[in-house]
């Protein structure tokens, strides 16, 4: 079967919202951040503000048949650190404002140092998340997404691949690791950061 890559629009959202619902709880850095929360706060109210802020701010990029979405990746385009200190101060104060929240204090740790690591070079597009819903994963959907976006690359293109697996695939599609992996605490997994360049 034939899968096609698009990029989503606000016609998309519902069937986007499900779709990453589905695919993205056991994505390693997400399963790290919400091990022991409620995945239904993550479900009905974490994804749909992620995918609004994505539909208004970046771009969705789906990859599967035309009547179903397979795989969700989120693409922003950074122009300066200005956002990535802002998300992290966001994310400081959430977690700093409900304090026994493991998951808020998960998640700004992961703002701080994608805050701090993340490289000064713009401007360059940051695949923020790549996911595959389980029942089609291992049918290139993803590698789909990844080989039209970096086809039609005009600025370089950044990523922190989280697992070996994902490093491998990345590698396929031209990226190239560089710089310091980054340890997550607690058993977290490590950051690999990665660049295309064309």
């Amino acid at each position: 079967m034939e899968i096609t890559v698009r990029q989503a629009s606000t016609q998309d959202r519902d069937a986007v919202i499900a779709a990453f619902a589905i695919a993205s709880p056991d994505e390693v850095v997400t399963a790290w951040i919400l091990e022991g929360h409620p995945i239904e706060q993550f479900s009905d109210h974490y994804v749909p503000a992620l995918i609004d802020r994505a539909l208004r701010d970046d771009e969705i990029w789906i990859a599967g048949t035309e009547s179903e979405i397979w795989a969700i990746s989120i693409w922003q385009h950074v122009e300066s650190a200005d956002r990535l200190e802002r998300e992290a101060v966001e994310a400081r104060a959430l977690a700093e404002s409900v304090p026994d929240v493991r998951a808020l204090q998960r998640a700004a740790v992961v703002s701080d140092i994608l805050e701090h690591s993340h490289p000064r070079e713009f401007p360059h597009r940051y695949l923020q998340v790549i996911v595959t819903v389980p029942e089609h994963r291992g049918k290139g959907a993803g590698a789909a997404i990844l080989a039209n976006q970096t086809k039609a690359a005009s600025v370089p293109a950044y990523l922190e691949a989280s697992t070996d697996r994902s490093a491998r695939l990345y590698t396929r599609m031209g990226f190239t690791q560089t710089g310091t992996n980054h340890h997550l605490p607690d058993g977290g997994p490590t950051l690999r950061p990665m660049w295309f360049r064309g």
